[in-house]
């Protein structure tokens, strides 16, 4: 895992100095700690060259393409691992954040073509894959998690992709000038004649789903799309190519009674690939049911004093999943290693997670997975999580609306009760089968998203989800799958990414193996929805799998999903001090958001609505994040 950064010229500007990226690999650092590169390029003249990535120094010659690029080394340790990577004739660099799972099954076929290997690295598979292939091609046989700047001298072309499921993220800056790029939209901060600018077109869609799908609350940044990669020429004209549409996939539906056994393999086969490392190796272990599948299947094939689990525990018994975590780490035999989030921890770190993740702080258990991955360094470098579970196999209990009428569920007269004052918005979305599917996954009512922001529009909210759900089957399981895949995931994916690499940690997910989500799609909408005594269960072939190999108390228990006791640490006087002394006069300040419902909520906390501790978070992350950001 590692961190990419750079930047295009267009027209006659050029740099001249290392400097600027110098600076840009300092700010993302903590990617990649072992080791640095630069190259810089004159794509008018084809002359590459290295250039030194510890000190300051004038270029050889004036570049308009600048490549840098900071490595944790996971495959093969040895300066033969060392990016950017260049092809034997010098004429392609490539950078690559991530790991190719069946890599290395190409690598005797192309060697077999005359390709030759100076590393045991996975890149330089995807180097010659590229090299024999084209990058269509190249992009298509890739299963793994992967950011990817190339530029191609004979082309004359930059490329930049990213896996199909928005594992890794990359990050693009379009000015006038420049085309930038960066594992972490901080690097930008680095570039001479640059300032973050919020996009208020954006603030409604956030009060609502606190995340905008691969979009920023910057103004001209972007995350690319899952499943595309850009082409860039040398005046910075770009197209955006599609080369994975999970609308499209091709998916065998399998039947009924061919659930199970297909998963146990799926999920078995996507761990052991995922164990390749020549670094140590870890679970992040919650005790839930998709953790601990996969602390299953990796202990069935690395020697258990190769693998630690990484867990966190709370002091309040209703948020702590601890008894599960014992049981599971017990049951597998595997060095358990386990961490307590305080409230005083919380408060502390609720900045440096913030500049981390850059962007308000989605979930409250953002911070939770920041201590893990704190902790895990001193243990292990890679981390395997059960990320993804929930939305390729139908895990959150939103997905049970499929099978029933939407006037009747709790959901609905929830939504009611929240939105007394909206009543009419709130029927009219429930009314559309699309727009419910797309209202699922929100946590600000409509009545709170008014009261923080009295211009707040529905339809500005939610036209760019709709847009995506177009076509789509709200009562279709499959659709609703894809869409959460689409739609929810990118930014807890984004979570993990941003937590974990703050302290150097690689966090994989097994569940999004292109060959398991292919196979979970065509499972039938009654193996993963069923009844179990007496009510319907979601993610039910997942629970029975983990039946299996645990028990069915185990598999079967009231699902926790990582909470946080956020009231608690709300009420905590770390919180409180920070909330009245900075963040409320930094909103009052900024002037975008009404701030009185807030003071009035955190002084009666204790009394406080689920409505009103959303308006809480979502608004002192905001503001955290703008005063590190925008200020």
């Amino acid at each position: 895992m590692c961190g990419i950064t750079g930047y295009l010229h267009f027209g006659t500007k050029l740099e001249t100095s290392n400097e600027p990226i110098l600076r840009m690999l300092s700010l993302t650092r903590h990617r990649g700690p072992d080791d640095s590169g630069i190259v810089y390029v004159d794509t008018g003249q084809q002359r590459i060259e290295i250039a030194d990535p510890n000190e300051p120094a004038q270029l050889a010659f004036p570049a308009d393409l600048i490549l840098g690029f900071n490595r944790l080394s996971i495959l093969d340790l040895s300066d033969n691992g060392h990016q950017p990577m260049r092809s034997t004739d010098g004429s392609v660099i490539l950078l690559m954040n991530g790991e190719i799972y069946n890599a290395f099954d190409f690598r005797e076929s192309l060697q077999k073509k005359g390709h030759r290997f100076r590393s045991t690295t996975d890149t330089e598979v995807v180097l010659n894959l590229y090299l024999e292939y084209g990058f269509e091609q190249m992009i298509r046989m890739l299963n793994g998690m992967f950011a990817i700047v190339l530029y191609d001298a004979k082309s004359g072309q930059l490329i930049l992709a990213r896996d199909r499921f928005g594992i890794k993220p990359l990050y693009v800056l379009e000015d006038e000038a420049r085309l930038a790029f960066s594992s972490e939209m901080k690097a930008f901060k680095a570039l001479p004649d640059f300032r973050f600018e919020l996009n208020e077109n954006h603030l409604d869609e956030l009060l609502l789903f606190r995340n905008l799908i691969n979009r920023t609350l910057f103004r001209n940044v972007t995350n690319l799309t899952p499943g595309t990669y850009w082409t860039v020429d040398r005046s910075g004209e770009t197209q955006i190519h599609i080369y994975h549409d999970l609308l499209s996939e091709d998916i065998q539906t399998a039947a009924n009674h061919e659930v199970i056994a297909m998963l146990d393999q799926a999920l078995n086969n996507s761990v052991q690939a995922q164990l390749m490392s020549d670094v140590k190796l870890g679970c992040q272990l919650s005790g839930g049911v998709d953790s601990s599948l996969v602390s299953y299947y990796a202990a069935c094939h690395v020697d258990k004093e190769q693998l630690n689990t990484i867990s966190i525990i709370f002091e309040e018994p209703d948020f702590s999943e601890e008894p599960y975590i014992d049981y599971a780490a017990d049951l597998l035999n595997l060095e358990a290693h386990k961490f307590t989030l305080s409230a005083d921890y919380y408060m502390e770190q609720f900045g440096t997670a913030t500049w981390h993740f850059e962007q308000p702080l989605n979930h409250p258990n953002t911070i939770g997975i920041f201590l893990l991955s704190q902790e895990a360094r001193k243990h292990v470098t890679v981390l395997l999580s059960g990320e993804g579970a929930d939305e390729v196999l139908a895990g959150y209990l939103r997905f049970l609306d499929t099978a029933r009428n939407p006037w009747l569920t709790r959901m609905f007269l929830s939504r009611l009760r929240s939105n007394n004052r909206s009543l009419l918005p709130v029927i009219r979305y429930y009314a559309d089968p699309r727009l419910r599917m797309v209202m699922a996954s929100s946590f600000c009512s409509l009545a709170a998203a008014s009261d923080l922001k009295p211009d707040f529009e529905f339809d500005r909210a939610v036209t760019y989800r709709a847009d995506l759900a177009a076509g789509l089957d709200g009562k279709n399981l499959r659709n609703y799958r894809q869409y959460e895949i689409m739609t929810y995931l990118p930014d807890l994916l984004m979570r993990q990414d941003k937590m974990s690499m703050a302290s150097s940690i690689e966090n994989r997910v097994p569940f999004l193996d292109n060959d398991l989500v292919a196979t979970a799609l065509g499972f039938p909408a009654s193996g993963l929805i069923a009844k179990r005594d007496g009510k319907k269960e979601p993610k039910f072939a997942l629970k029975e799998l983990c039946a299996s190999k645990f028990n069915e108390a185990f598999a079967f228990r009231r699902k926790m999903s990582f909470g946080i006791p956020l009231r608690s640490f709300m009420k905590a006087s770390p919180f409180q001090e920070f909330l009245h002394q900075e963040l409320l006069p930094g909103m009052q300040r900024r002037g975008l958001f009404q701030t009185e419902s807030i003071r009035q909520a955190s002084t009666h906390l204790a009394q406080a609505s689920s409505d009103q501790l959303e308006q809480i978070w979502i608004m002192s992350s905001f503001e955290s994040w703008a005063q590190q950001f925008l200020d």
